[in-house]
């Protein structure tokens, strides 16, 4: 997994939407300016959600340089946390969560209720 490959220690996601039309510089600022955290925090992946959820962005100081990560879900969209404007620490089990399209902090089995019965 790319928490072995790349060393991460500390996973935290940007709560409420972010323009994933930004790049490094553009997400770094972010990390900073909104979020008064340090993007060239060794082993931390800062994640990011678009107004459309079904995509997300890393980024990762690596020592000598950032490591942009991008993923699109194909089927279906994440459940992230909208209504905050803080970052949130993740622990392992709730990276997991997320990967699952599952919101991280409230992670909750939506109810359902079928109208026709087979």
């Amino acid at each position: 997994m790319l928490k072995d490959a790349a060393g991460i220690r500390r996973v935290v996601i940007a709560c409420g939407f972010v323009d994933l039309r930004k790049g490094i510089d553009g997400l770094a600022q972010i990390i900073s300016s909104r979020y008064s955290q340090n993007p060239f925090e060794m082993g931390t992946l800062f994640l990011f959600c678009g107004r459309r959820s079904d995509r997300m962005k890393g980024l990762l100081w690596m020592g000598n340089g950032f490591l942009l990560l991008y993923k699109r879900f194909e089927d279906g969209n994440l459940t992230w946390p909208h209504t905050t404007k803080e970052a949130a620490e993740l622990t392992e089990e709730q990276f997991h969560y997320l990967m699952l399209g599952l919101n991280p902090l409230d992670p909750k089995i939506k109810e359902v209720h079928p109208t026709k019965i087979s």
